[in-house]
């Protein structure tokens, strides 16, 4: 698994669905806003990074909408058809 520090938080790449992960992408786009959540889900929809933050259960920030066990749901119904897309997974708070 890669790992990747953004802000002095780290995360492990645990999905690259078309192998379409790039951290300078990621890095421009990243805020304090996502520090929050557990996971971070990259789409690209007309050659444009989208991102969105996702919770476990466990989280005190975690709610239906954020719920990382609907990833699915969110790519079928939010995002372009069969689009690429990443997942990164919080490993460690800075």
């Amino acid at each position: 698994m890669k790992k990747v520090v953004l802000e002095k938080n780290e995360y492990e790449l645990i999905e690259d669905n078309g192998d379409c992960f790039s951290l300078d992408e990621i890095t421009e786009k990243y805020t304090d806003y996502f520090e929050c959540f557990d996971y971070i889900l990259g789409d690209y929809a007309y050659n444009k990074l989208r991102l969105k933050g996702f919770c476990d259960k466990t989280n005190p920030r975690f709610n239906k909408i954020n719920d990382f066990n609907g990833k699915k749901q969110y790519l079928k119904d939010l995002c372009a058809y069969k689009c690429r897309y990443f997942v990164l997974k919080k490993v460690k708070k800075g």
